[in-house]
């Protein structure tokens, strides 16, 4: 069945003189049967043809299809076949992905037929390319010759863009029920370098993952060299996947890096690791690095204790250069101070435990030495905390940390400090403001390794803070420049009282200054850490 705008009676039926009525027609019935051939419908200049076999359409010459449409100079269409014939400045949707060719013949029903040197563009994932010549299996499945292939933006019409890759075979199979592609004496080139042969390789036409080669990426600095590396993407399960990338670097040697993936009910984390053999600019030492991040619960099996929070942060390197030498490799080679971190916590009501391990790797530079910062080898701390019991808020923290690193470097002894602060709270709140008076007491005790300079092997310290937090809240309706606003102004005042102690005698472990802030501001103690606290009035 075949519709037309213009009609497709030749001959005498176009003499008529007298005025065409208008007649009602099942024809025109807006839904079409599901096993009824889909209407087609054609438009052009000249349309001439024999009813019921063939029509042919010159001059901006278009048919349509539910979900496909053609456009041509010339389109020749047989009704008996469903075969449209294109000729000159072709054009083809076909349900979003669009092609271009110099001519073609396709079933449009089946989606079936071949396309001359044609151009296309994927819909699912804006890839496109160029080929000789392109054969639609059906609506699914195609096969390109002497083709390309890239999911490259392009931008502007340049004939001098290249793509930042391109895949280039003699011939591709393109399965877009099973998104996936094909390709046979295939190379993968890079800003226009053929850079990988491959005689037979798989690659992905949707987003969903699946293993296989990745683009590769490509770098150059004055010292490695040309740095080329080759993505292999495996994909294990939907929450488990692995990559390896074998590279290399012209001036330093072969080096691999992997990274391995992993989402489980309970848990989540990533593992990347790097190693190179016989590194030739390094007196051909072996550098590695590993960087593990996991995070996650523990389910002891005891019904007293119930589930313990995980925590891994682990970084590690085979020596001090590789921050240098690698700056592109691994998730913390950005910083030379490389944590080594494992917690575990717990919680229940009003009461949590957290139990921490904390070891840096410093990666020293003899021209720029940094000071290393102490390990944690453990830091425990517990709290206790109520809010809103008769209208007070309590709270209690301790926190033990042994604190470990080289004298030689720090300056000072090592250390293990207790640490307690204990803390209750009034807090009066209105919709018009609020007033909070707090009292805090502060207990600190230290245990070092050696005596200080006063000859002493240990020191303690107890403080009280008091603190007035108070503000009001003025609200009006408002109008500027012709809009409704709600106006705020909201004043506040504090008090804080902490008397002075002399704390120069006492080694800095974990403290350092607030940076200056809105919040900071409102901090009774201007230091982070336990090892100061400001005296305040």
């Amino acid at each position: 069945m075949a519709w037309a705008v213009l009609a497709l009676l030749a001959g005498p039926a176009l003499a008529q003189t007298e005025p065409l009525t208008l007649r009602a027609t099942p024809l025109l019935a807006e839904d079409v049967p599901d096993n009824a051939k889909p209407p087609t419908v054609v438009y052009g200049e000249r349309i001439t043809g024999r009813t019921g076999l063939e029509s042919v359409i010159e001059g901006q010459a278009e048919l349509r299809q539910p979900g496909r449409v053609a456009f041509g100079d010339k389109l020749v269409y047989d009704e008996t076949t469903d075969i449209a014939t294109v000729t000159g400045g072709v054009r083809v949707n076909a349900e979003g992905d669009r092609y271009t060719a110099t001519s073609g013949q396709l079933k449009l029903d089946a989606m079936e037929g071949f396309l001359l040197q044609p151009t296309y563009r994927f819909l699912a994932t804006g890839a496109h390319g160029a080929s000789e010549r392109i054969d639609m299996l059906d609506r699914d499945r195609s096969r390109v010759w002497q083709g390309t292939y890239t999911t490259c933006e392009r931008y502007g019409d340049g004939a001098d863009w290249r793509p930042d890759w391109l895949l280039r075979a003699d011939r591709m199979e393109l399965d877009r029920e099973d998104d996936e592609g094909r390709a046979y004496g295939a190379v993968l080139e890079f800003k226009g370098v053929p850079i990988l042969p491959l005689p037979a390789m798989s690659f992905p036409l949707g987003e969903q993952r699946k293993s296989g080669w990745l683009p590769p990426t490509m770098g150059l600095d004055n010292k490695s060299g040309l740095d080329l590396s080759v993505p292999y993407y495996w994909n294990i399960a939907p929450n488990r996947d692995a990559t390896v990338t074998p590279g290399i670097m012209s001036r330093r040697g072969a080096n691999v890096q992997g990274e391995f993936r992993y989402m489980e009910a309970g848990y989540q984390g990533r593992v990347n690791a790097n190693w190179m053999p016989n590194d030739n600019l390094r007196d051909g030492r072996n550098r590695w690095g590993y960087f593990v991040r996991h995070n996650g619960t523990l389910d002891t099996g005891i019904g007293a204790i119930g589930g313990l929070g995980v925590g891994l942060n682990l970084n590690r390197v085979s020596d001090n250069d590789y921050w240098r030498d690698f700056n592109r490799r691994g998730v913390m080679l950005t910083t030379r101070l490389l944590a080594n971190d494992g917690t575990l916590s717990w919680g229940r009501g009003d009461f949590s435990f957290t139990a921490r391990a904390l070891q840096w790797q410093t990666l020293q530079d003899v021209n720029a030495p940094i000071l290393p910062p102490y390990d944690r080898l453990p830091q425990l701390v517990a709290r206790w905390g109520r809010l809103n019991d008769r209208g007070f808020d309590y709270s209690v923290v301790g926190d033990f940390t042994r604190f470990r690193a080289d004298p030689l470097l720090t300056k000072q002894v090592n250390a293990d400090r207790a640490f307690v602060q204990a803390q209750v709270a009034r807090p009066f709140t209105r919709p018009w403001g609020f007033f909070t008076p707090k009292l805090q007491l502060h207990a600190t005790q230290y245990n070092f390794d050696g005596p200080l300079a006063d000859g002493s092997t240990s020191a303690s310290r107890m403080l009280p803070t008091l603190s007035l937090d108070s503000g009001l809240v003025f609200e009006r309706d408002a109008r500027y420049f012709g809009r409704a606003f709600r106006q705020t102004l909201e004043p506040r005042l504090m008090y804080v009282y902490t008397p002075y102690r002399d704390q120069s005698r006492l080694p800095v472990y974990d403290t350092g200054a607030y940076d200056f802030n809105f919040a900071t501001i409102w901090a009774e103690n201007a230091f982070a850490g336990n090892d100061r606290i400001v005296d305040n009035n």
